[in-house]
């Protein structure tokens, strides 16, 4: 094969390659000898067939193979050759002229065709020591404690059913049946059996509870309202509802008793325990808010000591993933670019530069975790799907089996456990100074240039994402 360099143009390579006639008959008649001992041919004995014959059977498809086999070996020359690593695979140029391709498939002419590659740049992998970064550390206080621990004993307080009688009012739970109707039609999500609801909670939509204060054991009645505008799913925002609803009972709260008995309920041995599980359980949520915005001053911190070209592709395809999600969340939000005081092609720059920012902070952090030999362990990965999987409860074996067979799906356990070791071996040699803060000082919004962390998802600058809700209409809170 003869190989010429035509382009050389940043991280942008360009070869013509050109492939004998002679180097095609020879690895097709290497392929079909090897051939003519396995097929079997009616009216041919074993190993006997023609050369001609098995030619004109078998010719055209081995040779399918021969010219794959001869790109894949030319690919693998430039590369190597060339120590070039690749941001994308090599897409190959065959001529448009059919006549030129026809004979190379008959071994009759030379195939001549190019191959443009995107490589990645070196990455010269900086010393750590110069970097400097602030742990923002905060403790749960006392009252926060309380205050949880109020929460758990207010939704575990017994319930004493009243008479007959008796009108429910704020504070009180009822036990319902509803049926939720549009225009006459009973909806998908709107209809419920012996449903607890404590009035007051704000539990379910806006007026729903209010409506039945007063209700008594046995009463059926017609509670009106109104879905918000952006509620969660699309088919009842805004639209008027009436649920028919049955109230089954009607109890009065009791005391809401912090002890021992509360703490066995949660499957603690004291309330002393309990304490400590709860006030573990909030640090666990101030310990993750710290660990978030450390790793954005130390990508921010690795984003300006590196500069260079970007493979224009993977930009490309960085930006398309996350200019879908901003216009996604525009939508869902029923928003436009007017309403977050920006335009279509301002937001479209902006938003180009996030995508410029991962994909440096990705080639950095890749470089610099197969400069320290960083790897992660099959246990890491299974422990990282036992974790996804116990986010779809009742789903948990089915999703594992999903991600087993699919090794695409699997990298995206591996990535993020992946960059976190990075990060954390980044970390072990920067200077790293902790300093105790206010809560609200540690769990302060970013704003949306936040964003731009390789470990978040894109938001629309400024824009008011609706909460997700069920389609269980009647129980979805605004």
């Amino acid at each position: 094969m003869q190989v010429t360099s035509t382009l050389s143009d940043g991280l942008k390579r360009e070869f013509k390659v050109v492939l004998p006639a002679k180097d095609l008959e020879e690895r097709l008649t290497g392929q079909l000898v090897e051939l003519k001992d396995r097929v079997r041919i009616n009216g041919f004995r074993p190993g006997k067939v023609p050369m001609h014959h098995l030619r004109r059977v078998y010719g055209r498809s081995v040779m399918g193979d021969v010219l794959q086999n001869l790109v894949n070996e030319t690919n693998r020359k430039l590369v190597e050759d060339n120590g070039f690593k690749l941001a994308m695979e090599p897409r190959i140029e065959f001529p448009e002229d059919k006549g030129v391709v026809e004979a190379a498939m008959e071994a009759r002419g030379d195939l001549e065709y190019t191959v443009a590659l995107e490589i990645l740049p070196a990455i010269k992998v900086a010393d750590f020591a110069g970097i400097s970064v602030t742990k923002l550390v905060y403790e749960p206080s006392d009252a926060e404690v309380n205050e949880s621990l109020d929460r758990m004993a207010a939704q575990n307080r017994p319930f004493t059913k009243k008479d007959a009688k008796s009108k429910a009012k704020s504070g009180d739970r009822v036990i319902i049946d509803f049926v939720g109707k549009i225009d006459g039609e009973a909806f998908q999500g709107g209809t419920g059996t012996d449903v607890p609801l404590e009035l007051g909670s704000g539990q379910f939509i806006p007026g729903f509870e209010d409506q039945l204060v007063g209700s008594k054991t046995g009463d059926a009645k017609n509670v009106e309202v109104k879905f918000p505008d952006e509620y969660g799913a699309a088919h009842l925002a805004g639209k008027p509802a009436v649920f028919e609803v049955t109230v089954k009972s009607v109890g009065e709260p009791g005391d809401a008793k912090i002890d021992d008995d509360l703490a066995k309920t949660f499957g603690m041995d004291s309330l002393a325990a309990l304490k400590d599980a709860v006030k573990s359980n909030i640090g666990r949520e101030y310990q993750a808010a710290s660990r978030r915005k450390l790793k954005k001053e130390l990508l921010d911190a690795l984003d300006a000591q590196y500069s260079f070209d970007l493979p224009p592709t993977l930009v490309e395809q960085e930006f398309e993933g996350v200019w879908a999600q901003v216009t996604q969340d525009l939508q869902s939000a029923g928003k436009t670019f007017a309403d977050e005081n920006t335009t279509e092609d301002a937001a479209r720059a902006d938003y180009r530069k996030i995508a410029e920012r991962r994909v440096r902070l990705g080639l950095v952090l890749a470089e610099i975790g197969e400069s320290a030999k960083i790897e992660v362990s099959q246990d890491e990965i299974s422990q990282g799907l036992m974790e996804r999987a116990r986010q779809f409860p009742g789903q948990e074996r089915m999703v594992w089996e999903f991600y087993q067979k699919n090794p695409q799906a699997l990298a995206e356990i591996r990535a993020p456990i992946y960059e976190e070791k990075v990060v954390d071996h980044i970390l072990a040699s920067a200077k790293v100074a902790e300093k105790a803060v206010s809560k609200d000082e540690l769990m302060a919004e970013e704003g949306a240039e936040a964003a731009a962390s390789s470990d978040e998802k894109p938001k629309a600058k400024k824009a008011a994402k609706p909460k997700a809700k069920k389609a269980d209409a009647a129980s979805d809170a605004e």
